[in-house]
């Protein structure tokens, strides 16, 4: 298998900033630097236990003297707008001589932004990288490729001086018109877990906190503050907790609860997710933070809840849950102190465990609430040379749902027509909406508090405007997407007609053409489907480019026969327009896959947003669907889609041949009683840390085969792994349980190597509380998406 490493951060690689380098340098030197994040594609489980002790070990002795008033300053906001960054805790002792504070900052996928738009004018960082969003991140199916985009974001945050960056966001897509999806790594907890993984390794190597949201169930934006998701043991744990029992086995610092209720409890007091299953259950050893105002109380907050931000019980109140009220709770022993102890142990754990304590770590140097005030923001420039990598993963992450006729790539037409507004630039600038909560022009980011400004931004049209001078093309165009008329006469003759067609969504504090937050359809925005029947009626070789924040439905179109390629591109960031147009010229042979299912209907999907609320009392969302979202749904009760999860065409073929699978797992290992009892057919222990143990996430098989480039280009393929347990184990017909990154040249072959743990081989059994094997056979196949398998196999256990 011919695999490219992402290197771990060096010095000899250190960003070019003086501050970022500086601070980048004094991590590596650190005593209690203890273990380093393994190499991409490294079936290596990273131990982050010595280094997490060693910061719990400083933590102890800088709290030594600490006041109790002192140790809950670390655990409470200053409040809104009371520092530079979106949260900040106080400093502590005279100028921060005990500890300087926390900076806290917007990070998904963008950095940095306030994103509630009652507090007037702009409020962003500038000098900063509008990377790709999270769903292109997953699109990519590309571990290297996610872990840079970490690796970047991380740099950057340090080098404004941020402590914590919130994010990466993995609530899974339960819902295809989900608001925030874009957010997040798509509908698939396997997938969502791996690059929630991976991006955790990448930021936490740059430098900086991670924070894994939202703990858990905040799967649409309508009501979120006062739904109750109502979710089965069972189905909690193999869907949504599963991202974040894998950001914990990254050494993920920081996690935010959420604002919605789970069964009943609010999140940010739940006891059974915040210490059952997080601190218990996956051994999680940083600090639980609140969403933004998700904070309800002092008392049931306090028995998991380590931070409130922003610290005040409603913005500018001058109130809070906990200050002087938790205070007040220690010393008269409603609140143990041990409790309050251990709060602030494991905030300044992280901080420790991210040697954020060194002499030349940034301080905060931009100002996220007045940007424009030179006293407060030194515009210290962080964006290196990230815009490469912008461009290539928006080329990575592109998917090709439909090439007939050999459409794509483009090879020097005499003449094209791009239309839709998707085309081209913004009227007045990428900027023009508040949180980009408005949508002119490219789609290249949703709307929300995981927002940035852009610092520029490439549309399509300037892209394949300069392509066109090399190749001599002549180009015509047409921005405005009603005058279809328009669009499809100047269509007629063209070489070929690009139709470029959006779709956006986010945050419900903002509501755009109608939608608050989440999306009211699944239709193209802005006229989208009329005008690529309007072109495609005058156009024999009509190519649509989508840019979308998630599904839609395409059937008014998809079939028509002067339709002949589609691209889905996601939201793609600053380099969009030069990302869509290496596709479209075959400079990046198309390798990205569907991160969820394209549906013929909107019904066909499981389950849809809950908008039948009055906004006075609790709206109960029950998951009665359980584990069979997405993919898994569609699989359950026979529903043909229009595309299937992981889908993705390329301009090259590929062949699948010669499966091998090898059981390599733990003879003589010092857990080989656990393993013979996970054999036996035993749950897992009910202990600390059981969920994330080494021996049950260890390889167990190791499944090799070939894939063959058979076509005429070098591309890049992404083969898929899915298991199918037998019926007695309840479980969905397929589920993903691997995939890889693999470039092969035409006519050669490469061998890919993919392993199963026991942890992949199991389900939760509710009764037990332990991961149990299944009785029988479990079936392998390999393929190129959830519905094309090129090769099967059994796997028999116990």
């Amino acid at each position: 298998m011919r695999v490219v490493f992402e290197p771990t951060l060096q010095e000899t690689e250190m960003p070019r900033d003086d501050r970022t380098r500086r601070a980048a340098a004094a991590r590596l030197r650190h005593p209690s630097r203890r273990s380093r994040p393994p190499s991409v594609g490294s079936s290596v489980i990273p131990d982050f236990s010595e280094a997490w002790s060693a910061a719990y070990a400083e933590a102890k002795n800088k709290l030594s003297n600490f006041t109790i008033d002192e140790k809950v300053s670390l655990a409470t906001g200053v409040g809104w707008m009371s520092g530079r960054c979106v949260g900040n805790t106080p400093a502590i002792g005279e100028n921060g001589t005990k500890f300087p504070g926390l900076c806290l900052e917007v990070c998904a996928p963008t950095f940095p932004s306030v994103g509630f738009s009652f507090i007037p004018g702009v409020r962003y960082a500038d000098y900063v990288t509008s990377f790709p969003a999270g769903i292109n991140a997953a699109a990519t199916f590309n571990r290297k490729l996610v872990r840079r985009r970490g690796l970047f974001l991380g740099r950057e945050n340090v080098g404004k001086g941020v402590n914590v960056a919130l994010g990466p966001m993995m609530n899974i897509g339960r819902v295809a018109e989900g608001g925030r999806n874009w957010e997040g790594f798509g509908a698939d907890p396997y997938l969502a877990g791996e690059a929630a993984y991976e991006t955790i390794l990448g930021m936490q190597e740059g430098g900086v906190q991670a924070c894994a949201k939202h703990l858990i169930n905040n799967e649409q934006e309508h009501f979120r503050t006062q739904e109750s998701s109502d979710v089965d043991d069972r189905t909690q744990h193999e869907i949504y907790a599963h991202p974040f029992m894998r950001s914990i086995m990254a050494g993920v610092a920081s996690i935010m609860c959420s604002y919605n209720l789970i069964n009943g409890t609010y999140a940010c007091e739940n006891d059974k997710i915040m210490n059952d299953i997080i601190k218990r259950e996956y051994g999680f050893q940083g600090y639980i933070m609140s969403d933004w105002g998700a904070t309800h109380s002092t008392i049931s907050a306090a028995t998991g809840l380590d931070m409130t931000m922003p610290g005040d019980i409603t913005f500018l109140s001058g109130t809070s849950y906990f200050g002087a009220n938790l205070t007040a709770y220690v010393q008269n022993n409603t609140i143990e102190e041990a409790r309050l102890d251990d709060m602030a142990k494991r905030i300044l754990a992280g901080w420790y465990f991210l040697h954020q304590d060194a002499a030349d770590f940034p301080t905060t140097n931009f100002d996220a609430f007045f940007p424009l005030d030179d006293a407060t923001n030194e515009h210290v420039d962080v964006q290196e040379e990230h815009f490469k990598l912008v461009r290539e993963m928006g080329a990575a992450s592109t998917v090709l749902l439909k090439n007939t006729n050999g459409a794509l790539p483009l090879k020097k037409p005499r003449s094209i027509l791009l239309a839709g507004s998707d085309a081209g630039p913004g009227s007045i600038g990428p900027n023009q909406f508040t949180d980009q909560g408005g949508s002119d022009g490219i789609l290249a980011m949703g709307w929300g508090s995981g927002t940035a400004n852009f610092t520029y931004l490439v549309s399509p049209l300037e892209a394949i405007q300069q392509r066109a001078r090399k190749d001599r093309t002549s180009v015509s165009w047409i921005l405005d997407d009603f005058n279809t008329d328009r669009a499809g006469n100047m269509a007629i003759g063209r070489s070929a007609a690009l139709v470029f067609i959006s779709s956006d969504s986010g945050e419900d504090y903002i509501t755009v053409d109608g939608n608050e937050g989440d999306r009211n359809n699944l239709t193209a925005w802005h006229n989208g489907d009329n005008l690529v029947l309007a072109v495609a009626a005058q156009n024999n070789n009509t190519i649509v480019i989508a840019h979308s924040v998630g599904p839609l439905i395409l059937e008014p179109w998809i079939e028509h026969p002067n339709v002949t390629a589609v691209l889905w591109a996601g939201i793609a960031g600053q380099e969009a327009g030069n990302s869509i147009t290496d596709v479209l010229y075959g400079d990046w042979n198309p390798s990205g896959r569907l991160p969820y299912t394209i549906a013929q209907n909107v019904s066909d999907y499981p389950t849809a947003v809950i908008t039948n609320g009055d906004g006075s009392a609790i709206v109960s969302i029950p998951y009665t669907e359980g584990l069979n979202i997405d993919y898994r749904h569609f699989d359950a009760f026979n529903i043909t889609p229009r595309f299937e999860f992981g889908f993705g065409l390329s301009y090259t073929n590929f062949t699948y041949s010669d499966l091998h699978i090898a059981n390599v797992g733990g003879q003589g290992s010092t857990d080989e009683a656990l393993e013979k009892a996970w054999a036996a057919g035993n749950a897992t222990p009910i202990a600390t840390g059981s969920s994330t143990a080494t021996w049950l996430h260890r390889p167990l098989y190791n499944v090799t085969f070939d894939v063959e480039n058979s076509g005429p280009v070098w591309g890049g393929d992404i083969p898929q792994l899915y298991l199918h347990f037998p019926p007695s184990a309840g479980e969905p017909p397929s589920l993903l349980k691997g995939f890889t990154n693999v470039e092969v040249l035409p006519g050669d072959k490469a061998t890919v190597a993919l392993t199963l743990s026991r942890y992949d081989l199991s389900f939760w059994d509710a009764e037990a509380q332990g991961w149990r094997r299944p009785n029988g056979t479990i079936g392998l196949s390999v393929g190129t998406s959830s519905r094309d398998f090129r090769l099967s196999g059994n796997i028999t256990v116990g």
